[in-house]
């Protein structure tokens, strides 16, 4: 088997566990599941991959080391991520019932819906102002990355990551805009703001403890 095959391989045995743990990303593409539909998972989902993407390229490049190494750096990156994670947290707090029906491609006067740019943009800074992937392909890249790997390779290595990212949270996406699924979420919507909220809340202040190091 060829070298390039067995890095990859053994990239995404480990990507596998980080792509299906809980964290903010998930708890974004549950809540516009839930609140919005298909579409806008969907766009948050490629928003999310693309962030991913960003993440790969400047630890390719040696960013990624240097932000690791400056704690100003460091925490600038965590304190834009907490802010954000708690406002999108408030947020859903004070959010009221929503009629997520109303947003099935069927319905005849459906009300303003999510831009695309928006769903798509929730998703991206929801992802990029997480500094955890910093350490996360770091340390996985150093690892189990040759030194002699081309950083064209290692790129390729990422889009093939960004891509099974998005396959997955697709898949979420429309498991969770079912019929039955959208139906039993409509009719508790506002517990469904509520309990996302306090979610995106708790990852805010555990990222808030986070240390760099």
């Amino acid at each position: 088997m060829h070298p390039y095959l067995v890095e990859l391989a053994s990239l995404m045995a480990v990507f596998a566990f980080a792509i299906v743990s809980p964290g903010a990303d998930l708890a974004m593409v549950i809540r516009q599941s839930m609140t919005h539909g298909r579409r806008e998972a969907i766009l948050t989902s490629f928003g999310i991959g693309t962030a991913l993407m960003l993440h790969v390229s400047y630890t390719i490049l040696g960013l990624g080391l240097i932000i690791s190494q400056s704690i100003y750096l460091f925490n600038i990156v965590k304190w834009c991520g907490v802010a954000y994670l708690l406002y999108i947290g408030f947020k859903a707090l004070r959010a009221g019932r929503t009629e997520i029906e109303a947003y099935a491609p069927e319905a005849g006067d459906a009300p303003k819906r999510q831009s695309a740019m928006k769903a798509f943009v929730l998703g991206f800074a929801v992802n990029a102002l997480n500094p955890k992937p910093v350490f996360f392909f770091l340390s996985i890249f150093s690892v189990m990355i040759g030194a002699h790997t081309p950083a064209s390779i290692k790129f390729g290595y990422g889009l093939v990551m960004a891509s099974c990212l998005i396959v997955w949270f697709v898949g979420v996406s429309f498991f969770l805009t079912t019929p039955r699924m959208r139906a039993a979420f409509s009719r508790a919507s506002k517990w469904v703001d509520r309990v996302s909220g306090l979610a995106f809340i708790s990852l805010g202040l555990r990222l808030a403890i986070q240390k760099a190091g």
